[in-house]
């Protein structure tokens, strides 16, 4: 049965709808009125306030607290400093991800791993002969994404400082409403935006606090359907969506690795050694693996044939499809969309996907399945960099 977070007592009252959503064993609102547009657009023109405390949050501590982090993930804990954020997958010993998720040095020998998937006991079989401490801290700290154009003078006004210096994937600590939070310069959205990591105690005080600063910038609680539409403008994955982490998999046609979800870049091979790295090393030397992640812009002439074929008016859902969509290439699957949803600040259908190498350049022309009344479609798709929508603002 799912529980509330710390910040349900607000949630739950703004939830009139009752839209929710298990996230981890906790209840999270999905939208808050009839359709996430309102909220939607509060996160690309004004600011946003979501629930992300059921990310999975464990502390890592000790004189080899650096020694675990940099076993663990891929990329070079000597690089991370004091106060910085990485983003980073973590892999088995055959190569394949886990889970992704950030990393914040907090002090030299202290770190905040985020994840979603629960992933103590992953951390503790690594730390083996290391004199370092594991606590999983996921209920004593509860987590608000601030987000959107106007996030940092809602901030401002709630901690009475500046935070235009905090540069993007930074850390700084605050005090909004006399509760001691930390600010770290992310977010899941591809717009300028902030995360708050409160001490659950103080979850009530905090939120209320930002929504006051914000009444003046059109602050809105925001549900998981708008993040979901703003993630994939960004490029952003989702474990279980676009990727399936290993200790879920059920076959080896569902394990990734970090090449193939669009992760590689995030692999240090020339780092410390770290779960995978050989495995890692030799696939890159085999020039990377055979299925590669992309965007795909669809075709709406083609969508709104495939409709006009049954006398109907084009109609899609807003709410970002994660079931997988076969790709084709002159009549053979090549791939699958992941997640695909219209955009309304593009204006476009797209869709994350894995493809065949061969087809990952941009512009290659391609075909996705679109089904009306049941019967399957082929709707003309092109690849296109990635991410969808690249905002400035985002990382200055």
């Amino acid at each position: 049965m799912a529980v509330g977070t710390a910040f349900h007592p607000r949630t739950s009252a703004l939830n009139r709808k009752l839209a929710w959503g298990d996230w981890a064993g906790y209840l999270s609102a999905q939208v808050y009125a009839d359709l996430h547009d309102i909220e939607y657009n509060a996160i690309r023109e004004q600011a946003a306030a979501i629930d992300v405390s059921p990310l999975f949050k464990y502390e890592i501590s000790g004189p080899d607290a650096a020694r675990l982090v940099d076993r663990v993930m891929t990329r070079d804990v000597s690089k991370l400093a004091v106060d910085q954020v990485f983003y980073t997958p973590w892999c088995d010993e055959r190569g394949k991800v886990i889970d992704d998720g950030t990393v914040t040095r907090l002090a030299e020998d202290r770190f905040r791993w985020t994840s979603a998937e629960p992933s103590y006991r992953w951390f503790a079989l690594n730390a083996h002969r290391l004199d370092v401490e594991i606590r999983d801290v996921t209920e004593e700290l509860a987590a608000l994404a601030l987000q959107g154009p106007r996030s940092r003078d809602v901030l401002e006004a709630a901690a009475g400082r500046r935070f235009a210096d905090l540069r993007y994937f930074r850390r700084r600590p605050a005090e909004i409403a006399g509760v001691e939070v930390d600010v770290t310069r992310t977010g899941y959205t591809g717009d300028l935006g902030y995360e708050l990591w409160v001490p659950a105690g103080g979850a009530l005080e905090v939120w209320d606090a930002i929504f006051r600063a914000g009444a003046p910038h059109g602050i809105r609680p925001a549900g998981i359907r708008a993040l979901d539409v703003c993630r994939v403008e960004a490029g952003l994955i989702l474990a279980d969506v676009d990727y399936t982490g290993v200790r879920r998999a059920a076959s080896p046609e569902q394990e990734h690795s970090p090449y193939e979800i669009g992760l590689g870049r995030f692999v240090d091979l020339g780092k410390a050694d770290f779960v995978g790295r050989r495995a890692l090393a030799a696939e890159a030397a085999r020039g990377g693996p055979p299925r590669r992640l992309v965007g795909l812009e669809l075709s709406w002439e083609g969508i709104e044939a495939a409709f006009a074929r049954h006398g109907l008016p084009p109609a899609v859902s807003p709410v970002v499809r994660r079931e997988p969509i076969p790709v084709f290439s002159d009549g053979a699957q090549v791939g699958r969309a992941t997640s695909t949803t219209w955009s309304p600040i593009l204006k476009r259908m797209i869709a994350l996907a894995q493809v065949a190498r061969r087809f990952e350049e941009p512009g290659t022309r391609l075909q996705v399945e679109w089904i009306v009344e049941g019967e399957p479609a082929r709707v003309a798709a092109t690849v296109v960099p990635l991410p969808f929508l690249d905002l400035p603002r985002r990382r200055t």
